[in-house]
């Protein structure tokens, strides 16, 4: 199964945290498109926001936490757009979320507390200055993500006065209103342009990278255990001492 790890290097989370991501974004614009329904696009980004955070307990056991917050907050402003009847709180969602994360991890480098490598750094093992390159850039990250996701809001899904028909775009031969023209964005650019990031980003921190404690430990035991001929043993840490009295 090389070949195959060659053409989808994602493993199980890593694909789970995609589906979760863009899943649901995929079936709004499908529903969407069909319907020509902006509430029934968003109880499809509903749904299938729900069907990730399943998928992501049965396939990972856990919530991982960052999915968790970006999926509670889907849920959030999908039901405002649902009682305001305004996609404008599904679209401006990815604005005010990833310029949040962005500041969030900015004042986190400032205070010296790296969010990445407190939630990853039990998978990868960088060193401090690589976990601080590998924050900052992603932190950037979202701000032009952010900033992106605007241009295209107010650029073409802005919400017409009451009464007044959406406006249509030729995109590519489509036609399409403004809300399928966000959606678009998100899949067909902002999807790939995050998946290449990562990858080059990742490319970038291997030579932050250090070696995995427990492997370095057992290589240490394995060699002296070779030396002397008599496996190493690991003392236990004491649990029950008495305080002195």
């Amino acid at each position: 199964m090389s070949w195959f790890k060659k053409l989808y290097p994602f493993n199980a989370e890593q694909t789970v945290n995609i589906a979760s991501e863009f899943g649901p974004l995929v079936a709004l614009f499908v529903v969407n498109a069909i319907t020509g329904n902006v509430e029934a696009g968003t109880w499809a980004l509903l749904i299938g926001t729900g069907v990730a955070m399943i998928a992501m307990q049965i396939v990972l056991k856990r919530l991982p936490i960052f999915p968790l917050i970006a999926s509670a907050i889907t849920v959030i402003f999908s039901i405002l757009t649902l009682v305001t009847h305004d996609p404008m709180w599904v679209m401006i969602k990815v604005t005010l979320f990833n310029a949040a994360f962005a500041i969030f991890l900015f004042v986190g480098l400032m205070m010296k507390k790296n969010f990445f490598k407190y939630i990853m750094e039990g998978t990868f093992h960088y060193s401090q200055k690589g976990w601080d390159q590998f924050t900052w850039s992603f932190a950037w990250f979202f701000v032009a993500t952010a900033v992106g996701n605007e241009a295209v809001r107010l650029i073409f899904a802005q919400t017409p006065p009451p009464g007044t028909p959406a406006p249509m775009y030729n995109i590519l031969g489509f036609q399409m209103d403004g809300v399928n023209v966000w959606i678009m964005f998100k899949v067909a650019i902002i999807m790939p342009a995050s998946g290449l990031y990562v990858f080059i980003l990742t490319r970038i921190m291997q030579k932050h990278r250090l070696p995995d404690p427990k492997e370095a430990e057992a290589r240490q035991d394995a060699v002296a255990t070779g030396v002397s001929g008599v496996p190493v043993a690991h003392k236990k840490p004491a649990t029950d001492a008495t305080p002195a009295g």
